[in-house]
């Protein structure tokens, strides 16, 4: 498979990927349902790398395969709804900055 760079490569490669191997998107309200399902997902897995429960017999620390399953739902709900990621990341970017440039800078609590 070949290698994704952006975030429109990564919203091009999805839309080609459902309408090859998917058929079509799920509706964006399964697609919102499976999303609170894979972050529940990297909640168990986090729970147990870093919290105090223990993996099952059978279990795997697959960190990476839950947040690219979190991505790949979050990206298909954004080419479901005309969402452009690349810029709504940048303006995120620009809000934050905006918003916390000192903020975190300045909070005794994190250093």
């Amino acid at each position: 498979m070949e290698r994704i760079v952006t975030l429109q490569d990564m919203q091009d490669k999805t839309d080609e990927w459902i309408r090859t191997y998917g058929v079509r998107y799920f509706s964006e309200l399964t697609n919102l349902a499976l999303l609170v399902e894979e972050v529940g997902e990297l909640a168990r897995v986090m729970a147990r790398k870093f919290g105090e429960q223990s993996f099952k017999e059978g279990e795997t620390e697959n960190l990476s395969e839950e947040m690219a399953d979190i991505l790949f739902v979050m990206t298909c709900l954004a080419n479901q709804t005309g969402v452009n990621l690349t810029e709504a990341m940048n303006e995120t970017f620009l809000k934050k900055t905006r918003r916390d440039g000192e903020r975190h800078l300045n909070n005794n609590k994190l250093k």
